[in-house]
């Protein structure tokens, strides 16, 4: 746990959100993302690296797992938008970064899984999407 935390206060730092206020959601309610054409681009690099960071996170803090599958979708032509929200992502991590899953220990784990599928569930690219959570034990893990 310490590894990460330490390892989420580097990239703090890297991105100069260090020092930004805390949000308590990664990402805002009611947001709903899309191309947004109007909006100023980006340099890819520098959004690029951002989300590669964030990707590796994930592993750890999946409480961003959500967010940030999200915003890599529009890495091809990242707006500014794009970027103050995913520097949200990092602003939740300011205060959550100590966060992580406990397990109490189990004679025996059984996996469980469910799924539910969308055929418009897509509103930028209507495609057909597919959602599902996955238990082991009595513990929700993806």
């Amino acid at each position: 746990m310490h590894t990460s935390n330490h390892v989420v206060k580097k990239l703090l730092k890297k991105f100069k959100v260090d020092d930004a206020k805390h949000m308590k959601t990664p990402m805002h309610p009611t947001i709903v993302l899309g191309l947004d054409d109007e909006s100023t681009k980006v340099d890819e690099n520098t959004c690029r690296g951002n989300m590669i960071s964030l990707l590796h996170l994930t592993a750890s803090s999946l409480n961003i797992m959500f967010s940030v599958c999200l915003y890599v979708r529009f890495q091809k032509e990242p707006r500014k938008i794009h970027l103050y929200d995913v520097k949200r992502i990092f602003r939740y991590l300011i205060e959550t970064s100590n966060l992580g899953l406990c397990f109490k220990r189990e004679i025996e784990y059984r996996l469980l899984g469910y799924c539910d599928m969308n055929f418009i569930g897509d509103r930028v690219e209507q495609k057909r999407t597919s959602r599902g959570c996955q238990f082991i034990g009595g513990y929700l893990v993806s």
